[in-house]
């Protein structure tokens, strides 16, 4: 008797239209998809942020400490109250490699499912003189109790 998998083509189909999508973008597309409202999650440290800026109306949420650390759930618990996992959701650090690594978090683990990645990350964005924010001004504007 030949056994056959436990799942139908049904729920094949069912799963692949669920699985969250990564999409690498350049600086173009983030200052659209920023002008349309996309929530941009800088996971850059304070440090960094201090010495470039950030890219107006992101929220400041470290990803990997001074020390090379990742605390994963607190870091979704901060990126949740930003954007839900329905929601598409800008990530970027410096360079775009950090945000491999947590763009697949929010994917793979978290239930994401549009993830966009700068792929040329905050380095490029300066590079290319688009207007940053200090950091003093962006955490200004950030409402009291609120993730910035």
């Amino acid at each position: 008797m030949i056994r056959r998998p436990a799942f139908s083509l049904a729920a094949l189909l069912l799963a692949l239209s669920v699985r969250a999508e990564v999409i690498d973008i350049d600086n173009g597309e983030l200052a659209r998809l920023s002008a349309a409202g996309v929530p941009i999650i800088d996971i850059r440290t304070v440090a960094e942020w201090q010495q470039s800026g950030v890219v107006q109306g992101s929220r400041l949420i470290t990803y990997v400490d001074e020390r090379g650390r990742v605390d994963a759930p607190a870091w979704l618990a901060r990126v949740h109250a930003v954007a839900r996992p329905d929601q598409p959701v800008i990530v970027i650090c410096r360079s775009g490699n950090r945000t491999r690594a947590a763009s697949r978090l929010l994917s793979e683990q978290a239930g994401y499912r549009t993830v966009y990645n700068v792929k040329d990350g905050m380095r490029a964005w300066v590079q290319e003189g688009r207007p940053v924010t200090p950091l003093a001004s962006a955490q200004a504007h950030c409402p009291a109790g609120a993730s910035c």
